[in-house]
């Protein structure tokens, strides 16, 4: 068969190199010009490696995204960084039993109660009866409203803002039953892992177009891809079937012929934005090794500070030292307007708590926005969440709002792409 895919994320990239292996004909359509979504890489004059404008990294139970870097021969690093919070203006590495039993932020029977409640659910395989219930309530009960305060409403608020109270129990789940203490990361970064898939996908045929902007398609009994190569004339392919891997939104704009009903269902699904603000610094950012900071804090502009450098040696990246300043935000949040200059002079105050003089070390910085980045998993998700049938004939819709009960990550897109690529070669 010949099938049309759009998009060139992880789903896309998957999806195609699925399907290639059983020998249709792919052709990729992408608006960027080059493959991984929101995995993209960037590189500076004198680096070695990419670094992905959005913080990015595998656990070690990423089983399938780490089974296809080994199929391809891509070699994959692992190591063990430190992970911290920062609670009540000072750095605490929790990361570990050990490193909870040594919070005395909390009281000890509070820690002892925070880490069953937490082993309750890293321990528990059986996630579809939590979707019933909310987060925050579980939270709360188990870990008591101290914990709840003090660790846990920051990071849910920063993080989903008005759908913190919202989210669903299995959401939570998910986060604590895949984290890992190991993580793992491509060589060469994520932007090389892409090019690698692409390469695969090229061997059997498949094509990828890239600067390329899909307006449209038809649905008859053979889908029909309307598209616009950067300055060219608008031209049109046909194909026996075609997967949508771009956020829902999209699909609503590009699918003229989608019916009204489930335009609505598609629109009940919600899904926030990321902004994340890269540092290049001379000197480290934090003094004892930390890769990854969450801010427990309500008044934090913050979400979280990772030094990508506590966690790939700095000498892939011509001996500088790299952050990440993130947060998840609606678009129509006022940071995501903002510039990075304008976005730095609000971090600032927060970035000196942490490291008075950061700023001397400060070589260069970009700003990266994604508008849609982290879906919002409300109860009972599983009753909402779309399959990969579409209205339109021959046409499968395949994208971040799928992977549940799983939060977002390149390793369910790539699953997402493989059981998507099995549906469409079984229905030939």
């Amino acid at each position: 068969m010949k099938i049309g895919i759009i998009g060139a994320g992880f789903t896309g990239l998957s999806s195609a190199y699925y399907l290639s292996k059983k020998g249709h004909t792919v052709i990729v359509f992408e608006k960027d010009d080059k493959p991984g979504g929101l995995a993209v890489g960037y590189k500076e004059e004198k680096w070695d490696w990419t670094l992905e404008p959005h913080y990015h990294h595998w656990f070690t139970n990423d089983k399938s995204v780490l089974s296809l870097a080994k199929e391809i021969n891509h070699k994959v690093i692992i190591k063990r960084p430190k992970t911290s919070s920062f609670v009540n203006n000072k750095i605490y590495q929790l990361d570990s039993p050990i490193s909870l039993l040594r919070f005395t932020k909390l009281s000890l029977f509070n820690r002892i109660r925070m880490g069953i409640s937490l082993a309750v659910l890293r321990y528990n395989p059986i996630w579809k009866p939590l979707e019933k219930f909310h987060a925050e309530p579980y939270l709360k009960k188990m870990m008591g409203r101290i914990t709840y305060e003090k660790l846990w409403k920051p990071l849910m608020v920063n993080k989903l803002g008005k759908y913190a109270k919202n989210v669903s129990l299995s959401w939570f789940w998910a986060r604590v039953y895949k984290r890992t203490s190991s993580l793992a990361y491509p060589q060469g970064g994520f932007l090389e892992f892409s090019k690698h898939l692409e390469k695969e996908v090229k061997k059997r045929g498949g094509k990828f177009y890239y600067n390329t902007e899909v307006t449209k398609f038809s649905s008859n009994n053979k889908p029909q891809i309307s598209y616009k190569i950067q300055n060219t004339k608008y031209q049109i392919q046909q194909f026996d079937r075609v997967i949508v891997t771009v956020p829902s939104p999209l699909f609503i704009k590009i699918a003229k012929e989608l019916p009204a009903s489930y335009i609505t269902r598609l629109n009940r699904l919600k899904v926030i934005g990321a902004v994340n603000l890269v540092l290049r610094l001379s000197k480290p950012f934090f003094t004892d090794g930390t890769y990854w900071l969450s801010m427990c804090d309500l008044k934090s502009p913050i979400l979280a500070i990772v030094e990508h450098t506590n966690f790939m040696d700095k000498k892939n990246y011509n001996n500088e030292y790299l952050i990440y300043v993130g947060n998840y935000m609606e678009a129509s949040d006022p940071r995501f307007k903002m510039s990075k200059e304008e976005l730095l002079k609000l971090y600032d105050p927060w970035l000196k708590k942490i490291n008075p003089n950061y700023q001397f070390s400060i070589i260069n910085s970009q700003l990266f926005h994604a508008p849609f980045a982290q879906p919002i998993i409300p109860v009972n998700y599983s009753k909402i969440m779309p399959g990969f049938n579409t209205p339109l004939k021959n046409v499968y819709l395949a994208n971040i709002q799928q992977v549940y009960p799983w939060d977002r990550g390149t390793n369910y897109a790539v699953e997402l792409g493989k059981n998507i690529a099995k549906l469409i070669d079984e229905s030939n």
